[in-house]
């Protein structure tokens, strides 16, 4: 054993043979030795490492319980988006035999009966995995389909995911699946950390959530993660199986954790008699699922079929009807959110509901609490929805039901004072207090600072609880106010700490068009409404100058045009803001002709003090770039200075294009640390390659 090659040999042996133990405990649940046979192994594989670090490499099982803790999560783009599937919320046998006739539509009916992949749908957190020469080499969450978080290091602690895939795998394979929890897993882990006096989390999902967005790999290690592989993503130098079945009998044969539970079924009564046996199983499955998932078997057809923006049209989730128990209506209050709605919320005798202890749930608002007359003392039924959120179904047993037991909307807010209202055509009552409201402003600043948003990292809750109770910080402009011992005052912040907050605080100064209206929190605007409004309207001068009762005008006046063009032939016009109907541009305009919120934005804008909001391409505007001219980028590998969305975001409001691949037509590459593949694909290809400080330069001449 003195000699390396030797000691490689009996590490190459020793890692093998605690991988697959692993993967017999963990996977299969068929362990061949006891612990302490198990440990044994492990700690010789460790004795060995030591003496030869030449040997630890990151696909090492000793590896796994964690490296360094991380400042921050970096982004990950995706190259094949990560996309969502279709829910059908109708539980019965027709949802399935719907899907099946779409399809024959779709497809004609001499391509039926189809055949389908069935496979459960697993409440967990998607996950995308990168394997290069068969080694784990990324990992990342879905984020919004688009972007997620690199979390390698947290996935490389759950011990059902291979480091190195067996036999001989693609030299370049992302898989996409499921992080999930086991529901006896979860009971211990509330155990201990009700134990140690620490928060008890809400259900397997969020546990596994929170777990692999850890930014110290040594938490996640210790929850109890474990994952199902359900898909493939980027592929190279892999003839790739002609179905989705077979795919997956692949990848299990490589070493990946695959359900068993899957099947291939023909047509809809193939379809919905899987889901009724899946719905026989559910109850003593060691996890949870709210569903069933069916997808086209052949990989042909999935392509023919295609994609909608969001979603494939080959592929559809079946849902489940929701868990229900029975419990007593305690007392109902009231909580108020980001746009200052009030919902009745009930309080309940604790109840175990869909794998998960219950104590509130939602009544909505206060049209749905009259509709199910639900009162205090009521014997009621309550269901998680969508088996995440607990709601009241309605009244099982009524209450005594006096008097004082009759929920009544309050007329002031609970949280500030300010008067209640609740404006025609609406559901919800809210308070008018806007950002003085400390409850609107708590989670205003949130929504502001939120990754999507200004992403100002480093500020969370429990910091804003901070600044929002000593009154320094009443709206988000404020926060550029802040100096550095006035970060440094607050509790649990360090010198060090104060000063990073501090620089994220600054380098937020500079938003795309996009990201600073979503940040506004506009009620109903959301990133891909928010995306629209940019596009339209270019700059942040056109947005809150709009004239919107003219573009409604405009809106109709091209509809009735393009009904006319349509009978004639012709193509159609562009609609402006189209997506965007007449309840949203009314609350928009709302929102912007409140003489508070102007003035905020007004502050926020300063430009002395302030958020430079950088301009967008407008549609049907002039750039001031010829077509001819605009540029193609690719962008590889991690920014200093900024995140590559905000690269992105900078070149589209310039006019160029960024791509998600190397080509021919690509004018440059810019590539960051730990650069990959596309750098040396440019390099092969002769495109030119920027480094961070170049494409700064370039930036300023663009």
């Amino acid at each position: 054993m003195s000699g390396t090659k030797d000691a490689r040999a009996r590490w190459e042996a020793l890692r093998d043979e605690v991988e697959r133990h692993n993967r017999l405990y963990y996977v299969e649940d068929a362990p061949e030795i006891s612990d302490a046979e198990y440990d044994a192994l492990f700690r010789e594989l460790q004795a060995l490492e030591e003496r030869h670090p030449e040997l630890r490499t990151p696909d090492s099982p000793t590896q796994r319980v964690g490296g360094a803790p991380l400042a921050e999560l970096e982004p990950v783009r995706h190259e094949l988006p990560m996309l969502s599937i279709r829910t059908e919320t109708d539980t019965s046998d027709e949802a399935a035999a719907n899907f099946d006739a779409r399809l024959l539509r779709e497809l004609g009916e001499a391509a039926g009966p189809l055949e389908y992949n069935a496979e459960l749908k697993f409440d967990g957190v998607a996950v995308s995995l990168l394997y290069e020469e068969g080694v784990l080499t990324r990992a990342a969450t879905r984020g919004d389909g688009q972007v997620g978080e690199n979390v390698t290091q947290n996935v490389r602690t759950i011990r059902t995911i291979p480091l190195r895939l067996r036999g001989t795998p693609p030299p370049v394979l992302e898989v996409r699946g499921e992080i999930y929890m086991n529901r006896a897993d979860f009971a211990a882990l509330n155990e201990r950390q009700r134990a140690e006096g620490l928060k008890v989390f809400v259900n397997p999902r969020n546990a596994a959530a929170g777990a692999l967005r850890q930014l110290d790999p040594r938490i996640t290690a210790r929850r109890p993660l474990r994952l199902y592989v359900y898909g493939i993503g980027r592929v190279e130098g892999w003839d790739v199986p002609q179905t989705q079945s077979a795919v997956l009998d692949a990848l299990e044969g490589i070493g990946l954790p695959v359900n068993e539970e899957r099947q291939v079924v023909r047509g809809a009564e193939g379809l919905a008699g899987y889901h009724r046996r899946i719905a026989a199983l559910r109850p003593s499955l060691p996890f949870d699922i709210d569903g069933v998932v069916y997808k086209v078997n052949s990989l042909r057809l999935q392509a023919k079929l295609g994609f909608l923006a969001r979603e494939p049209r080959w592929a559809v989730a079946h849902k489940y009807a929701a868990e229900e128990a029975s419990t007593e209506v305690l007392a109902i209050d009231v909580q108020v959110g980001r746009t200052g709605a009030l919902t009745p919320v009930a309080r309940l005798k604790e109840v175990f509901v869909g794998g998960v202890n219950v104590s509130n749930a939602t009544l909505h608002n206060e049209d749905e609490l009259r509709r199910k007359d639900v009162w205090i003392g009521d014997t009621v039924t309550v269901r998680r929805a969508g088996d995440v959120i607990p709601e009241v179904v309605g009244v099982r047993t009524p209450g005594p039901r006096r008097p004082a037991d009759r929920f009544e909307m309050p007329r002031e807010c609970p949280v500030c004072g300010s008067p209640v209202a609740r404006l025609p055509g609406e559901a919800a009552t809210r308070c008018t207090g806007g950002l003085y409201c400390k409850a609107q402003r708590k989670q205003t600043l949130l929504h502001f600072a939120s990754r999507r948003a200004m992403d100002i990292e480093g500020l969370g809750e429990k910091l804003v609880d901070q600044l929002v109770e000593r009154e320094l910080v009443r709206d988000p402009a404020d926060l550029y106010r802040l100096d550095q011992a006035t970060l440094a005052s607050l509790e649990r912040m360090g010198e060090k700490s104060a000063r990073n907050l501090g620089e994220n605080i600054q380098k937020s100064r500079r938003a795309p068009l996009a990201r600073f209206i979503y940040a506004l929190g506009i009620p109903g605007v959301g990133e891909e409404v928010a995306r629209i409004l940019a596009r339209h309207f270019g700059t942040l001068d056109a947005f809150m100058n709009a004239e919107w009762a003219t573009i409604a005008a405009d809106k109709d006046a091209i509809r009735k045009q393009n009904a006319h063009r349509k009978k004639r032939g012709e193509p159609p016009l562009a609609v402006p803001l189209e997506g965007i109907g007449p309840e949203l541009m009314e609350s928009i305009q709302k929102f912007l002709h409140e003489p508070h919120n102007r003035g905020v934005i007004s502050r926020l804008t300063d430009p002395h003090v302030g958020v430079r909001v950088e301009p967008a391409v407008a549609e049907g505007r002039d750039t001031g770039i010829p077509r001819a001219s605009a540029k193609t980028f690719v962008l590889t590998g991690t920014l200093s200075g900024m995140t590559r969305e905000e690269a992105k975001a900078r070149l589209e409001s310039l006019g160029h294009k960024v791509s998600g691949s190397v080509s021919g037509k690509t004018d440059y590459v810019v590539a960051g640390e730990d650069a990959g593949s596309k750098l040396q694909r440019a390099r092969e290809l002769g495109v030119p390659v920027l480094d961070e400080q170049q494409f700064k330069d370039l930036l300023d001449t663009l």
